[in-house]
């Protein structure tokens, strides 16, 4: 009953968990693409009510004019409307979700004993330290380094080094795909303190003195919104690296490869570069910004580059045929490697494999998820060989007989 519920736990968070991101990407996106389409008005009534920016949209039967004040406005006629609950709804789903799949089954999830052979709890806590360790590094970086001169393009090149560290870090500590989803976690993680932390409440105090009616110093404020704005900026090009290595989890050509770290690192890199053509198309069009397509091209290359350094070496052709496989060779396999998981105790994903007529109806997804996509065993934590894997792959191209 345990598994089952967990089961439930875990598909009815994630559900909440993509719906929740995409309501943040989706408003994120939004609000940039105003900030780079956004033209200055002519009107003299908008301009003598501080509208520095405005545009006309149309969209589901009617027509939108978006207009971005730089002073505050006299009057707000109908409630003003923060975007935050996107943001933290998104973290504590996911984080739940983490807690589920990985913190709760951390010795199944979470541990690699062939890297590291520590208690869950220790790899746990190491887990959860670092998604705080890597927040507190990327502030710190953008503190002291954010406003100099070039401070963006140090911010980012520092960045570059920590997130590649991180790669490197996380996958020679944890599972392979609990370490591409932990590096996810980091950027998210980041992603939703700079909200909490620094874009919500800059933005309180900002309002707040801006419609008091009192005398408030501009310049004391306009660190709040510069800091507001480039926090934001950073959250957009975080968005498809985090997306890749959440999603690039379920993939184990990535996660089991000897070099995953750099995989995961070039992919995230190639997003990024990718997120910012998308951002500068919009300034670019406008004539305020160059031509965008060179990042898009590096990013296309370095995807490209992926997919050819990964394409797998052809298979060598054996002059001796290679042995029938017996159904009790086969049950032995699944007795040593399966049984834990999914045996008359415990039926993980409500699989179970101790006796030959369910074998026998699991066989396409025992194919599945050991011989294509070598999922499992989890993490191979019972260590199956691939001569293990192409002899249950011979069994079930076979016809997969149990007698």
């Amino acid at each position: 009953m345990e598994t089952y519920l967990l089961e439930w736990a875990n598909l009815l968070l994630r559900w909440v968990h993509v719906i929740t991101a995409i309501a943040w990407i989706g408003s994120s996106f939004y609000f940039v693409f105003l900030d780079n389409n956004l033209q200055k008005p002519n009107s003299p009534d908008l301009l003598e009510k501080g509208v520095g920016g405005a545009m006309w949209a149309v969209h589901g039967g009617g027509f939108y004019n978006p207009q971005k004040y730089m002073v505050a406005p006299k009057k707000i006629h109908t409630k003003l409307h923060w975007f935050y609950w996107e943001s933290y709804s998104t973290w504590l789903s996911g984080f739940a979700l983490f807690t589920v799949l990985y913190l709760y089954n951390a010795g199944t999830f979470l541990i690699d004993k062939s890297l590291m052979d520590w208690t869950p709890v220790m790899a746990g806590s190491a887990a959860v330290g670092m998604l705080v360790a890597f927040w507190f590094v990327y502030d710190i970086i953008c503190r002291v380094f954010g406003f100099r001169k070039n401070g963006e393009l140090i911010v980012a090149g520092l960045m570059i080094v920590v997130v590649a560290f991180c790669s490197w870090l996380a996958n020679e500590l944890f599972a392979g795909r609990a370490a591409f989803l932990l590096v996810g976690a980091m950027i998210a993680t980041a992603m939703s303190a700079n909200v909490f932390f620094w874009i919500i409440p800059g933005q309180r105090k900002v309002v707040a003195a801006m419609t008091s009616g009192e005398t408030y110093d501009a310049n004391a404020l306009a660190i709040h919104g510069k800091r507001g704005k480039q926090r934001s900026v950073h959250n957009t090009y975080f968005t498809l690296p985090v997306i890749f290595a959440m999603l690039s989890n379920h993939y184990s050509f990535l996660y089991t490869h000897e070099q995953r770290w750099v995989l995961l690192f070039v992919m995230m890199l190639a997003g990024a570069l990718i997120r910012q053509f998308f951002v500068q198309r919009h300034a670019y069009h406008l004539g305020r910004a160059s031509n965008p397509w060179p990042f898009a091209a590096v990013g296309v290359v370095m995807i490209l580059g992926v997919i050819v350094a990964l394409k797998p070496a052809p298979a060598p052709v054996s002059a001796v045929p290679a042995a029938p496989v017996s159904f009790a060779q086969v049950q032995s396999l699944v007795s040593q490697h399966c049984i834990s998981c999914h045996g008359a105790q415990v039926q993980m994903k409500n699989v179970r494999l101790d006796s030959p007529e369910l074998v026998k109806q699991h066989a396409q997804n025992i194919y599945q998820q050991v011989v294509v996509t070598k999922q499992m065993p989890m993490g191979n934590a019972t260590g199956l060989t691939e001569e293990d894997r192409a002899m249950l792959g011979r069994w079930f191209q076979a016809g997969a007989k149990t007698d």
